[in-house]
């Protein structure tokens, strides 16, 4: 992992953030809240981000997992 990445984006390092984070795609704004999951990726509610699996993307643009951002 590389100490360069978008301000705000956890960088792939899952210790940053809390199993409660919600995070944001930096591209589309797609919002990822563990309390509702994801329909798309079949992710049931209650997933934290850092136990998504490492198939993960952003379901409106494809984004990369790294590239998310916390929001709370």
């Amino acid at each position: 992992m590389s100490d360069h990445f978008f301000a705000g984006s956890y960088g792939g390092d899952a210790a940053r953030i809390a199993d409660d984070s919600v995070l944001e795609c930096k591209i589309c704004w797609h919002i990822y809240d563990p309390k509702e999951g994801c329909n798309y990726w079949q992710i049931p509610a209650g997933t934290p981000f850092s136990k998504l699996p490492d198939h993960y993307s952003c379901p409106e643009c494809d984004g990369r997992r790294e590239d998310f951002m916390v929001v709370t």
